[in-house]
């Protein structure tokens, strides 16, 4: 699909108030992203009581993590070409039952090998939600929205992570380990049957959405007349893609920034429960707070950075001046969190680091909307490679150290990489120059 010049035969009226259907649209679409941070995040609840049943080695659980980054890593390319080819309805309708079912898979493994393919094959399955979701969103939402509607998205997401210790804790003391896996398998299938009734791939094609509110989305020629979209399978620009030195720019600044963030899916309860000697009871509580500063980091990140581009019109200031400073913050906040002797202390200064950290969320998937255009799956999804990349040497990094009797230095090697990933923003991301044309948009 491709935005043209060609227009509605439509009036402006003026007559009518825009309809809000693109935001139920956007909540639809929270509620994808926080099913599938529950899904990939619950593992970490039940590691400790997995890994004495199947008699796993820390290493060996740093293997079942790192197999969904692998996988979601692979996956990344191939779901964003089929969400620009077929559109985010069809390719979501897939992915969703399939992850439902590798995440129930989990629950029923009786070993290694049989622990790490659940967890490959839901790698899998979780690959193409944020890519397709992110041409979804292309589609649906202007570019003045962009910053504001990830940051809303990344918020269900991290809200999953913070919610789901409590409720997976309390899942595993009720009905054991595996009951986790079978309960959060089952919202997936849920989301899908009311996916399939009311998304629609373009605002055209949705009953609920009038004049107003596709004028607000699309915007207006000169005539006053609404700018269309026309529907097509385009041939993606592998060459031009990654030849563009934005678009590896953007991929190495989000394999920094996933990097930093894995810690929090993998090694972060294991790390209190081991390191910081927090109960499983107090796990829930005390353990979500920086996942809830995470949470306020997305929505203010994702806010601001559309503040900016409203007022200036300038996507390259507007993207930078909020990632930059936040990606050094949140490397600096982990340096008094890993050598202090408190544990309360420790809690506050990882909330400040992920706080920060998720300020960059809202720019970081904003700019392959602004660069990709019509390929912004295909864009989205060599960027999040980049990132699942980056994730999942976090937990082998981690595992390494940890085996090795220090909980301390890991956290300094990812105070380096969020330096390098402040640099990589600092000087090298364009947000304005196309990764497909090298055109400024």
């Amino acid at each position: 699909m491709s935005q043209t010049s060609r227009t509605f035969t439509i009036p402006k009226t003026g007559v009518f108030r825009p309809t809000k259907t693109r935001w139920v649209v956007l909540f639809l679409i929270s509620l994808m992203y926080l099913i599938c941070y529950m899904d990939r995040s619950n593992i970490t609840v039940a590691q400790v009581e997995i890994a004495k049943e199947l008699g796993l080695s820390r290493t060996a659980m740093a293997l079942v993590f790192s197999a969904f980054t692998w996988a979601y890593a692979i996956g990344q390319i191939p779901a964003g070409f089929l969400g620009d080819r077929f559109g985010p309805k069809k390719v979501l309708l897939v992915i969703m039952p399939w992850w439902a079912l590798a995440a129930a898979m989990t629950g029923g493994a009786f070993g290694l090998g049989s622990l790490v393919s659940a967890r490959f094959l839901l790698g899998l399955g979780e690959a193409g939600a944020f890519p397709v979701a992110s041409r979804g969103m292309q589609l649906w939402f202007p570019r003045a929205e962009r910053g504001r509607i990830q940051g809303i998205t990344h918020f269900f997401s991290r809200f999953a992570v913070a919610i789901t210790p409590f409720v997976a804790a309390r899942i595993m003391l009720a009905f054991g380990w595996h009951a986790i896996f079978y309960t959060f398998a089952s919202l997936g299938m849920i989301w899908s049957i009311a996916f399939y009734f009311y998304y629609r791939n373009r605002p055209e094609e949705h009953g609920g959405v009038n004049e107003a509110e596709l004028a607000q989305i699309r915007g207006r020629n000169p005539d006053g007349s609404i700018q269309e979209l026309v529907a097509g399978r385009p041939t993606i620009p592998w060459k031009a893609i990654f030849s563009s030195r934005n678009m590896w720019a953007i991929a190495a600044a989000y394999g920094c920034f996933f990097y930093g963030t894995y810690f929090f899916l993998s090694w972060y309860p294991t790390y209190l429960r081991e390191y910081r000697h927090v109960t499983l009871q107090a796990l829930g509580l005390i353990g979500s707070l920086p996942l809830f500063a995470g949470m306020a980091g997305d929505v203010v990140g994702g806010a601001l950075t559309d503040v900016l581009f409203r007022r200036t019109g300038n996507a390259k200031l507007a993207r930078r001046v909020v990632a930059a400073p936040a990606m050094l913050a949140s490397g600096l906040f982990l340096i008094p969190a890993a050598t202090t002797r408190d544990t309360w202390t420790c809690i506050l200064c990882l909330a400040a680091s992920f706080f920060f950290l998720e300020w960059v969320i809202g720019p970081a998937w904003a700019v392959p909307m602004d660069v990709g255009g019509e390929f912004s799956g295909t864009v989205t999804g060599v960027m999040n490679m980049a990132g699942a990349l980056g994730a999942s040497l976090t937990p082998l990094v981690f595992g390494y150290f940890i085996q090795r009797g220090s909980w301390v230095r890991p956290f300094f090697v990812t105070t380096g990489v969020l330096a390098l990933g402040t640099l990589i923003w600092t000087f090298l991301i364009n947000p304005e120059r196309s990764v497909v044309t090298n055109d400024y948009v």
